[in-house]
């Protein structure tokens, strides 16, 4: 691959967007678009990564994410290892430092990890020689997550700047929230959060973004509207009533689709809760939902970070 790929990503590790200016995210994307023509063609297998080792380390479960990381660096002509850690040694009572000198004796050329602690991968980071990529940690962030809905954005509606952006939902425990405000704002775009009080985070609004606790005002119209999934395995206590009654106010139809543009897009990250933060008819109509494109974006984008990431250890420029 040539082209956007000649300019330096001037970061070792992926660990969030915040921080990223957005020369830097539209590298990644630009490269990111560069792939997904690629993997569209029928022999799609680059040896860029010929003789590197990607490993993934999943100490959540995760289907979408680590099988699309698994195929990105396969695409690259890359070795990839899945650690599974229900079997590992980290089961064992072995602390993530241990797990990090392990890693470094194997000479990892890069560390795909999620985590349900948040600084996890931060911590991880610090101790290894190989590149890190934040798959996931805890409430924090997920940055692959937003750069593929940021380059399915771009796709469809030719621009970022100026859109507006509705995430709704369970914003208090999405790190996939967090990582699309931070990418959002530094792109122009204007973005807003929508959900009850129970799961909007006190204070959000200072990562520079508008509150709204009814679809009403919160879809009204926006550009993109991108549902969240209602995260009970991280719930502790009654955060809603009842899913029924969920889906009542938040979960999203035509209904409530009519105060937006007529031609906005609909996005969620997966898995989807059906009937419950989505109705069916909506998340499968074509014309609008970008759900399955964000899937097969998500494979380009990850390459595109591999790609970048390891460019240092394969001597290039």
């Amino acid at each position: 691959m040539t082209g956007p790929a000649a300019t330096r990503f001037p970061h070792r590790h992926l660990l969030g967007i915040e921080g990223l200016t957005a020369g830097e995210i539209s590298l990644v994307l630009d490269l990111a678009d560069g792939y997904v023509e690629h993997n569209r063609k029928p022999v799609v297998k680059e040896s860029l990564l010929h003789g590197r080792t990607v490993m993934n380390l999943f100490f959540e479960n995760s289907t979408r994410t680590r099988t699309s990381f698994e195929l990105a660096g396969k695409r690259l002509g890359a070795d990839v290892i899945n650690m599974s850690v229900d079997a590992s040694s980290v089961k064992k009572g072995e602390t993530l430092i241990d797990t990090a000198a392990t890693l470094n004796a194997m000479h990892v050329d890069a560390l795909v990890v999620r985590h349900s602690e948040s600084g996890a991968v931060k911590l991880l980071s610090d101790k290894v020689n190989c590149s890190v990529i934040n798959a996931g940690d805890g409430n924090h962030e997920h940055p692959t997550q937003a750069l593929l809905d940021a380059l399915a954005i771009r796709r469809r509606l030719g621009r970022l700047e100026g859109l507006i952006v509705a995430i709704c939902g369970d914003i208090l425990h999405s790190r996939v929230a967090r990582s699309n405000i931070h990418l959002l704002n530094a792109m122009g775009a204007r973005v807003r959060v929508v959900g009850p009080p129970t799961l909007v985070p006190s204070a959000i609004e200072r990562l520079g973004c508008e509150v709204h606790h009814t679809m009403l005002s919160g879809l009204k119209d926006a550009d993109v509207v991108m549902m969240l999934r209602l995260q009970n395995e991280r719930m502790s206590g009654q955060y809603v009533p009842s899913t029924r009654e969920y889906f009542y106010f938040y979960g999203l139809e035509y209904e409530k689709l009519e105060v937006a543009k007529p031609d906005a897009v609909i996005m969620h990250p997966g898995p989807m809760n059906r009937g419950v933060e989505i109705d069916s008819e909506v998340a499968d109509d074509l014309k609008r939902s970008m759900i399955l494109d964000q899937v097969e974006l998500g494979v380009a984008v990850r390459m595109a970070v591999l790609d970048i990431l390891t460019r240092d250890r394969r001597g290039a420029n």
